[in-house]
């Protein structure tokens, strides 16, 4: 075994007295943890009842982690469940969607857009109010004065960027 195998799993086939094959894992901490008949029952039985992965592997005992229980409940093809996470309803619901704006104005989609129209995005594009600004824009620029003046900061000359330097002793 090379030493970038070093740690990982090792499986042995043995038969058991029934001519079964059993598996035993080495696992990463070097500790012998063999799936006997008795075992998988068992853990099929766990399974069933409805415990976490984590509390089987507490039942089993001798070294069966977490993972080993997951790998072997997969291997075994028991029905999946849901993820032990839970989530809290009041996140899971979605934030009520807002109403359009009850204005007089027609909304400005993309196709109504000009080269002399502000082109800033209000809303998002999934809503069915989203739309743009539709002002008059600024000479040279995609945006209206209001809309230039969020998308575009003057930035301090770079001698005011640099951090003081301490003084020299």
């Amino acid at each position: 075994m090379g030493p970038w195998q070093e740690g990982m799993h090792e499986d042995i086939s043995n038969f058991n007295s029934r001519g079964r094959i059993i598996f035993l894992a080495i696992n990463y901490k070097g500790i012998n943890m063999a799936w006997t008949e008795d075992r998988i029952e068992k853990l099929r039985k766990l399974w069933d009842d409805g415990l976490s992965a984590s509390q089987i592997a507490k039942e089993l005992a001798e070294g069966v982690t977490r993972n080993a229980v997951i790998g072997k409940a997969h291997r075994l093809g028991l029905k999946s469940r849901p993820s032990p996470v839970k989530i809290d309803s009041e996140k899971k619901r979605a934030a009520p969607k807002r109403a359009p704006k009850k204005t007089g104005k027609k909304l400005i989609s993309l196709l109504d857009l000009t080269d002399r129209m502000c082109k800033w995005p209000i809303g998002h594009p999934g809503d069915s109010d989203f739309h743009f600004c539709g002002k008059a824009s600024e000479a040279g620029m995609p945006y209206c004065a209001s809309h230039c003046a969020e998308a575009y900061q003057a930035q301090p000359p770079r001698r005011d960027r640099r951090p003081a330097r301490p003084p020299i002793m």
